[in-house]
């Protein structure tokens, strides 16, 4: 018999930036050891985080906590961003998904997809018509798994102060795993999930990488 999953939501917590900043170093040296120069500047990288301390400050950051109480991933919601995305896109229809990051010990445990699924719960709720991602530009693989969840490629920006650019996006409704929901919680002695009626899209996922922008 399949044992119950453990793992819940929540928002992250100024005393999670040392764990979340683990997440981002863990994922830098995985990301070399698979060929892709993504977060290879360190400049970008401390932009990045200045960013990400302000979406926690904000209440746009969570994470994913596992059995022991330990981070297993994080994810954070933002603005639009003019660098990418124009009118024409009519940007207030989209959910923006950033900073996707999965613990290389959760690997398998399809968290990436499952928290995707959750902000497009989120989106939909919302009364969104799109979960919206940009990703690193020569990160092919990143595509390829995103690609795989769903997400069909809008078009690729190139600034040139932005390595970013890769532009995706995904119906919000649209679910991979419909009978696997991540809770949220945990609520006093129980965990409680966020389980709208929403239309689901099965189909098969691979972890692949989890690193984000």
């Amino acid at each position: 018999m399949k044992s119950a999953q453990t793992e819940y939501l929540r928002p992250a917590a100024a005393d999670d930036v040392p764990a979340l900043l683990a997440l981002r170093t863990e994922a830098e040296k995985w990301l070399r050891s698979k060929g892709t120069d993504q977060w290879s500047d360190p400049e970008t990288g401390e932009r990045a985080i200045t960013k990400w301390r302000a979406s926690i400050d904000e209440g746009r950051a969570w994470v994913v906590i596992g059995e022991q109480g330990d981070v297993l991933a994080t994810v954070s919601r933002g603005p639009v961003d003019r660098d990418f995305w124009t009118d024409a896109d009519r940007p207030e229809t989209a959910l923006y998904l950033y900073k996707l990051i999965v613990s290389r010990e959760a690997s398998g445990r399809q968290l990436g997809a499952r928290i995707v699924d959750w902000m497009s719960r989120l989106a939909a709720m919302e009364g969104r018509t799109w979960v919206r991602i940009d990703t690193w530009r020569t990160n092919s693989g990143l595509h390829s798994f995103y690609e795989r969840l769903g997400f069909e490629h809008v078009r690729t920006e190139g600034p040139a102060h932005r390595r970013s650019g890769w532009l995706a996006q995904r119906a919000a409704g649209t679910l991979v795993f419909p009978n696997d929901p991540l809770p949220v919680g945990p609520a006093e002695g129980a965990i409680e999930s966020v389980r709208p009626h929403l239309p689901a899209q099965q189909g098969k996922s691979d972890e692949g990488s989890e690193s984000r922008r």
